[in-house]
């Protein structure tokens, strides 16, 4: 009987997120001969193909599509095996993946993959920048170990699977080029009313960092125009230096952008950044990362 094999399953993951054979040899560092045979034999013991072929493309079967999940878990899972092993021996190895929004201020991220590599070289890291919404599916999913994110006080922490840890609060403050009236006018922090008329550059609807300013807004029974979005952060200062709205953003990021007045403001939006990770998969290179920031 046909026994399947963890380098077949590699070598399906490896076409499925590539797009072709030949790319999934190359990067599996194999003959594409030696790959397609590999899974031409996988196929025949499952009884079905996992990939429709065509002279143009290939991609994944209904077959595949129900396949490669599977495939995923078990490839983690022998990852999970064999870092266990090592870590039984004192050697902490495997892959770590760090998710972090852009603008994370509580830690210096590259500085602490920086540390942690020095620590533990034998884990292979890699780090991936994404709004916090993504990044908690990532970490639930089994896609990421943990990540840090920037989130209002109302995004769910209660999570049997994602456990989390608030690093830092933080409260927003207008921006404005520099020549805007609320430049102008006095130190002492403006009401939010005072804020409705002004056309507002912001983040998307339906992110993490919107929807701070969004909640204030309606908790506080005011509406406000978002007259321009930007989903970055460079952009969306751009916009306001350019003088075509203002922006709420957490205080401790504001001086990361050059030449925007700061203005503070009373009953802002509030931001929290905080640290979360896998309750079900956590890994013995996540533990000791996650022991270098929330002891």
């Amino acid at each position: 009987m046909d026994r399947m094999e963890l380098q077949q399953l590699r070598y399906v993951v490896a076409v499925a997120e590539t797009g072709g054979f030949t790319r999934a040899a190359q990067r599996c560092h194999v003959v594409q001969s030696a790959l397609s045979h590999q899974i031409g034999k996988l196929e025949k013991e499952l009884g079905a193909r996992l990939f429709e072929r065509t002279s143009r493309r290939v991609r994944l079967s209904a077959a595949g599509e129900a396949f490669l999940p599977a495939a995923r878990q078990a490839l983690e899972a022998a990852e999970r095996a064999r870092a266990e092993v090592a870590a039984a021996t004192g050697e902490i190895r495997g892959r770590l993946t760090i998710g972090a929004i852009a603008s994370v201020t509580a830690v210096d991220v590259p500085d602490l993959m920086r540390a942690y590599h020095a620590a533990y070289p034998q884990v292979r890291m890699r780090l991936i920048d994404g709004a916090s919404e993504a990044q908690v599916a990532g970490v639930r999913e089994g896609a990421l170990d943990l990540a840090f994110l920037g989130v209002p006080p109302s995004f769910p922490a209660d999570d049997p699977e994602v456990g989390s840890r608030t690093l830092v609060v933080d409260h927003h403050v207008v921006v404005t080029a520099p020549d805007h009236a609320l430049a102008a006018g006095p130190a002492a922090p403006v009401p939010l009313s005072r804020l409705a008329d002004e056309a507002f550059v912001d983040f998307p609807a339906g992110l993490a960092a919107r929807a701070q300013t969004d909640e204030a807004f309606a908790a506080a029974g005011l509406r406000r125009e978002v007259s321009f979005e930007a989903k970055g952060l460079d952009f969306l200062a751009d916009l306001v230096r350019g003088g075509l709205g203002i922006a709420l953003l957490p205080s401790r990021l504001v001086p990361r952008l050059r030449d925007l007045a700061v203005v503070p403001v009373h009953g802002g939006p509030v931001r929290e950044e905080r640290l979360v990770w896998s309750r079900t998969r956590r890994s013995p290179a996540a533990a000791a990362f996650l022991e270098t920031v929330a002891p």
